[in-house]
């Protein structure tokens, strides 16, 4: 499969690239479209997206609207779907497939439509944008935690598509082998996050945390593989060192030098703990084929819970309790799923 890198509107796309995926710069969201797009098995172009105050008022415009999109960026769309064209020169093409994600991006993918008659594939609920138009979107791909209508355009999903694909994992379980190879088994992967809004996890939760998932992987003779997100802080991932010091472990600190191993731990986990407020992390674990805990409950806001309840209900997860014992468990792959319905719906290029 070759994929183009990101790149700005104004730097020409190739004529294969009938796939347009908008780029929105929370990375959460925006991996949602991208991660299906890599499974459709096109080339396809990344078109960057950065918002204003206006971005959801666009919504309300009857066929979309490029009012929130701040810097280069409604200037550049604008002027590619008036005279798309190649490096050389040379007349180019217009997607035939638009993904977006977010509710703020739904009202770019409406205009999208309405300009070049692309189909929209659209991830999340589309917010005012799609509010009332909602039968415009050729496919509305929806986490079943949010309750979605059933209709013919309707895909639910269990939690959020995302780019960790099987190919992925596989190729971060080589790239990782040698690096984890002085570590017992059973490794247990920690993913640490923090609160839904803002920074900071209490380190008294923290230390709490490091403290029972060292004792379950030191009991069994294993190690631990934490690593910590943006949302942690510095406080709590000292707090976790500690509780982390009475097993064997790696800790990787957010934003430290070197490479992140975040895919190398998932890869080589034989289980997985994971705390319950980011859709993203809870996501990609569940891409494994390796048991999955959810940890701290109480860092979750009310989506987050219908998220993980789904998730429990589907045999996918478990709550972190005094065992790490394994369930026959089917790796989930939503965004695999997703891009093979979209080729089962439309013609892809």
């Amino acid at each position: 499969m070759s994929i183009h890198p990101s790149r700005d509107l104004e730097t020409a796309a190739l004529p294969a690239e009938r796939v347009w995926v908008l780029d929105d710069p929370r990375a959460g969201t925006a991996a949602q479209a991208i991660g299906i797009a890599e499974r459709l098995g096109v080339p396809f172009r990344r078109i960057p997206l950065t918002w204003n105050w206006m971005a959801h008022l666009a919504g309300l415009a009857r066929h979309g609207s490029l009012l929130g999109l701040a810097g280069p960026a409604r200037a550049t769309l604008a002027r590619g779907i008036a005279a798309p064209s190649t490096a050389s020169g040379e007349p180019g093409v217009l997607p035939t497939l638009a993904i977006s994600a977010g509710s703020r991006s739904s009202a770019v993918a409406l205009w999208l439509k309405q300009q070049t008659g692309c189909r929209i594939v659209h991830c999340m609920r589309p917010g005012i944008g799609g509010l009332f138009r909602a039968g415009h979107f050729d496919l509305l791909v929806i986490p079943e935690h949010d309750h979605p209508d059933k209709a013919a355009n309707v895909m639910p999903v269990l939690g959020a598509p995302h780019r960790l694909s099987p190919l992925i994992l596989r190729q971060a379980a080589a790239a990782w082998q040698e690096r984890l190879a002085h570590l017992p088994h059973p490794r247990v992967a920690l993913l640490v996050g923090g609160p839904v809004r803002g920074t900071g996890l209490p380190p008294v939760l923290a230390h709490r945390l490091g403290v029972a998932v060292a004792r379950l992987a030191a009991e069994r003779g294993g190690a631990v593989l934490a690593t910590t997100s943006r949302r942690t802080g510095a406080e709590a991932t000292a707090a976790l060192s500690v509780g982390l010091s009475r097993a064997l472990h790696l800790l990787y600190r957010w934003g430290e030098p070197g490479e992140n191993p975040y895919h190398g731990f998932l890869a080589g986990a034989d289980a997985i703990v994971v705390t319950a407020d980011s859709v993203s992390m809870i996501s990609e674990a569940c891409a494994t084929t390796v048991p999955v805990f959810v940890a701290l409950p109480e860092l979750a806001g009310p989506r987050h819970l219908r998220l993980i309840d789904s998730l429990r209900q589907a045999g996918q997860v478990h709550p972190l309790e005094d065992t790490l014992s394994p369930w026959p468990r089917p790796p989930l792959d939503e965004a695999g799923r997703v891009a093979g319905e979209i080729i089962r719906r439309f013609p892809v290029e």
